[in-house]
């Protein structure tokens, strides 16, 4: 039987119990993903004082390409087969241009505090969307956690921006559906090739679109390098765009697509805590509140069974 055990357990992880190592180990990498993500829209902030949005989004695209480009030729990685290539199309759609092209052109005319609004819900839509394309069934205790989180989040967020709807509200519900596409459709095959060859694959199948992009939007929107411009783009483009969508999914194959999802319900109160630090923001004391509301339902996600 312990030898049973050693031969299923993850590439590389030799222990034990592997199943309470690998869970423990895959938490944390979806935790870090959540860090790097929570990053994102101040970082993409700092991006626009020097990018228009089509420009920063599709250079930051390419970038990333670039990365994983290099990182996969340099492994001698084999194509993926190829009844995989739907699912990096849709990875592709939904996290590479999708998402980041609706927020960047929501934070054009909406602070940080009502943009993180959309991530408040992604991660109860990424559970749904799982529910429905990968077949998961998490318990009812879950769901109602699940709920619980997804409803302080989005109270606290709301409040942070007065309550006003503003035409960036379209835009942030459709990023929040895209992602959440691309993030089930990403947590299911990375069960099957290492996380950093999905998104790596993904870019790079996007090239064809977002070279000629690239180009054209630079050409015509203005285009103005300051320390806070370039280091935006490069944290979008390595930090949120490939680094923190490698263990990201990582993460999500080892611990599940539903409960990974969860813990991105603290993504909206670290963005807030960023934009504070990193934007100049103002925000109440409601924050730690929220903060502990939201922990006891991340808590009660991870422990749930299902």
């Amino acid at each position: 039987m312990r030898a049973q055990s050693s031969a299923t357990a993850p590439p590389g992880i030799a222990v034990a119990t592997p199943g309470r190592e690998s869970h423990g180990l895959g938490t944390l990498q979806a935790a870090l993903g959540v860090v790097a993500f929570s990053l994102t829209f101040p970082a993409t902030a700092w991006g626009l004082e020097g990018f228009g949005p089509w420009s920063l989004v599709a250079v930051r695209s390419v970038l990333a390409a670039v990365i994983a480009g290099t990182a996969l030729l340099t492994l001698r990685v084999p194509l993926p087969a190829r009844r995989h290539w739907p699912g990096l199309a849709v990875v592709g759609a939904g996290v590479v241009l999708g998402f980041p092209l609706l927020t960047t052109l929501a934070l054009e005319t909406s602070t940080t505090a009502h943009a993180a609004v959309v991530v408040g819900l992604l991660p109860l839509t990424t559970a749904l969307f799982s529910a429905l394309r990968v077949g998961t069934r998490p318990s009812r205790i879950f769901w109602i956690a699940a709920l619980a989180g997804a409803a302080a989040v989005l109270a606290f967020t709301v409040q942070q921006s007065g309550g006003a709807l503003t035409t960036a509200d379209l835009y942030l519900f459709a990023a929040l559906l895209v992602c959440a596409a691309g993030y089930t459709e990403g947590g299911r095959l990375a069960r099957v090739m290492p996380g950093w060859q999905v998104i790596g694959w993904a870019l790079v199948l996007c090239l064809p679109l977002t070279v000629p992009v690239a180009s054209i939007a630079l050409a015509h929107e203005p285009v103005r390098l300051t320390a806070h411009s370039v280091t935006g783009l490069l944290w979008v483009a390595a930090g949120s765009q490939f680094a923190g969508l490698v263990v990201w999914y990582r993460g999500m194959a080892a611990i599940g697509i539903p409960k990974a999802s969860q813990l991105q319900l603290a993504q909206p109160l670290l963005t807030l805590v960023w934009s504070v630090l990193l934007l100049g923001e103002h925000l109440t004391v409601a924050a730690p509140l929220t903060a502990a509301a939201v922990l006891v339902c991340i808590a009660v996600t991870q422990r749930s069974r299902g």
